[in-house]
């Protein structure tokens, strides 16, 4: 259980990225993204994140003292939860390309 410490210190942080992108997505709903995509997105960002702070605690070898472990683990979960987060901003972003284009075809 020591390696999920970490998540005390970077998961208010993480909480708050997944609320502020919840928000984008669904001001952006009009693209025809359904809000199961987006909560998909979060979900997906959660398991990233409990998976890749593991990952990052043992990956730490732990120079320099017992706290790299910790703090390997937080980077770790910030990029397992930003890469999926990410993903899901690229499908929005795609998707109201898409709608541009095909709007700009009728007209």
């Amino acid at each position: 259980m020591a390696r999920f410490i970490a998540l005390l210190l970077i998961g208010p942080w993480l909480i708050v990225l997944g609320w502020l992108y919840w928000l984008y997505a669904r001001r952006r709903a009009a693209n025809g993204v359904a809000a199961r995509f987006d909560a998909g997105v979060l979900l997906v960002s959660a398991l990233a994140t409990i998976a890749c702070t593991a990952i990052g605690y043992e990956a730490a070898l732990g120079h320099g003292g017992a706290i790299w472990k910790q703090v390997a683990a937080a980077l770790g979960a910030y990029v397992g939860f930003n890469l999926v987060i990410l993903f899901g901003l690229l499908w929005h972003w795609q998707a109201r390309r898409r709608g541009h284009a095909t709007r700009e075809q009728v007209h």
